[in-house]
């Protein structure tokens, strides 16, 4: 059985001092937290495959995402017995007060700091993602 790949964006945005990140509350299953993601299509590469699925899922096109140059983090875990990598980049949203559009995935979004954003999402593995991105901002700004 091949393993799955799944590719997004930790979508950020600056309100003065304050770095808030975008996360989608899905509508199937526990309802869980995520930054946009999806599977990779037939023939499409892993960076198209997180602006797609950032204008899929959350409304955002492409050229309202600028992406961090040095920033990846990769995850590895299991879904119903097979292997998945899922990849994030980070992507800074061009402008301040997005209209996030949610596709039927999803049941609502919020924009969050880090430790809001922690504790709306339950996996350690995507708070350490989330939290990786806030230092690399962080350090990036000093």
């Amino acid at each position: 059985m091949a393993a799955l790949r799944a590719c997004g964006f930790i979508v950020f945005r600056r309100l003065e001092q304050n770095i808030q990140f975008l996360l989608l509350q899905t509508s199937y299953g526990d309802h869980h937290w995520t930054p946009p993601k999806g599977h990779v299509d037939p023939g499409e590469n892993d960076l198209d495959t997180a602006f797609r699925e950032t204008e899929e899922e959350a409304g955002l096109k492409p050229d309202r995402l600028q992406v961090v140059e040095g920033f990846c983090h990769e995850l590895r875990y299991t879904v119903r017995d097979r292997p998945k990598t899922t990849v994030y980049w980070l992507a800074e949203l061009s402008i301040p007060e997005p209209k996030v559009t949610l596709s039927h995935e999803h049941q609502d979004s919020c924009w969050v700091e880090v430790d809001k954003a922690c504790s709306l999402v339950r996996y350690p593995d995507m708070q350490g993602a989330l939290r990786g991105a806030k230092a690399f901002l962080d350090a990036a700004t000093h």
